[in-house]
């Protein structure tokens, strides 16, 4: 009996709550155009609902246009987790299950309003180039916040791209700001170097266990090669970018082949712990314009910076403005790495620039493979600097105060 009841209660579910995308006629076999209205019919249907939409999986991906709008309540749900290195057809080899394919030049695939979900699903471009950079193409982004409303209550999980250019764009306008935005779980590598970017974002967003990496594809058979990794570098973005916002919490990420891993911006403050930074130009660079709480933590991760244009401009670590840095548990080293065009070190641990009063803790920090006698660049005159229990590139102790 009991047996009985949930199996009701389950379909029930289904038939009021949950409904498949094909129930409103996105179909695998219609072009882009079709699908996009009917995924907005569905859309339509379920936000006034706060219902949540099947991405039902499929043998062919849906290919759908860009302009969709994920009107607010609404949750669109595939059956992955991340699956960085790709489902995929062995003849075909493209992605299989609810994977959507975008192929649109000139608008961001999808723009969510507030109270939305989107989990469980991948990302395809298959006109993407993956060995050719004179043929990158430069797609909008994926995901996009609304410029257009208040956007409160965003979790982008479970997803996972193949040949984007920008995934995830949270750069919110000053008139309509955004909060509590989470990311978690999401795997890719954006051709533009920038996988997530915030602006804007009050109460506390989060970047939690996300994974950039040019090999997302092996599975179909489409790793980006040196020439493609060499030009993202040439962009100078970061792999994950935070302005203007409170609050900030990053946890365990990761990111290979991009110019930068993380850009802390003038305007925030945060924690940031757990994380790798491989085959970058810089790991994290720490900004501010105030004193009273432009202050990062950051905490247990390790930076390998070898590649860029020139090797004065490799740094893992590079602070300036106003504010506070703690590091704790830093660990930096290098060499060079065949994927991507990389120097055999860094140029130091850290470069401290500006000209205001800044200031920086270290303790327990390894730093290892700079060129530099010093580990630490200080170009600013005002900054006060205090490390203890360090090791330099000569595993001897390293003290400042």
């Amino acid at each position: 009996m009991m047996v009985i009841c949930f199996a009701f209660v389950v379909k029930a579910q289904d038939n009021t709550l949950m409904k498949s995308i094909r129930s409103f006629g996105v179909l695998p076999q219609n072009n882009g155009a079709e699908n996009r209205k009917h995924l907005q019919e569905a859309i339509d249907w379920a936000s006034p609902r706060g219902a949540a939409l099947y991405v039902e999986p499929s043998e062919e991906p849906y290919c759908i246009d860009g302009g969709i709008i994920l009107k607010q309540n609404v949750s669109l749900i595939g059956v992955h987790g991340p699956v960085g290195r790709g489902t995929c057809d062995p003849q075909k080899k493209h992605p299989v299950g609810s994977v959507l394919q975008i192929e649109d030049e000139n608008n961001p695939f999808i723009i969510v309003e507030g109270s939305t979900q989107i989990r469980g699903i991948q990302f395809w471009y298959p006109k993407q180039t993956y060995n050719d950079s004179s043929k990158i193409i430069k797609y909008p982004p994926t995901i996009q916040v609304s410029h257009s409303k208040h956007v409160n209550g965003v979790t982008l999980s479970c997803l996972t791209f193949y040949g984007e250019y920008t995934a995830m764009d949270f750069n919110a306008l000053k008139e309509y700001p955004c909060e509590q935005i989470l990311f978690e779980h999401c795997y890719g590598y954006s051709l533009s170097g920038e996988f997530i970017r915030i602006s804007r974002c009050y109460d506390i967003p989060r970047i939690l266990h996300c994974h950039v990496n040019p090999s997302n594809m092996v599975y179909l058979g489409r790793a980006f090669n040196r020439q493609i990794m060499d030009a993202v570098i040439r962009n100078k973005t970061f792999a994950y970018s935070i302005n203007t916002t409170d609050n900030a919490v990053v946890m365990d990420i990761f990111t290979f082949g991009t110019y930068g891993g993380i850009y802390l911006g003038e305007a925030t403050y945060g924690q940031l712990t757990n994380f790798n930074f491989d085959c970058v130009a810089v790991g994290i660079y720490k900004n501010g314009n105030d004193v009273k709480n432009r202050n990062w933590m950051i905490a247990q991760g390790s930076i390998i910076a070898n590649t860029g244009n020139e090797l004065k401009d490799v740094h893992p670590i590079i602070v300036e403005g106003k504010g506070h840095t703690s590091l704790s548990n830093v660990e930096a080293f290098s060499g060079s790495n065949s994927a991507l065009t990389t120097f055999k070190g860094s140029q130091d641990f850290m470069l401290v620039k500006g000209s205001e009063k800044l200031t920086v803790s270290m303790s327990c920090c390894r730093m290892w493979g700079y060129f530099a006698d010093k580990p630490i660049t200080i170009e600013n005159p005002k900054a006060i600097i205090q490390a203890s229990d360090c090791l330099d590139k000569d595993q001897n102790p390293f003290n400042m105060h």
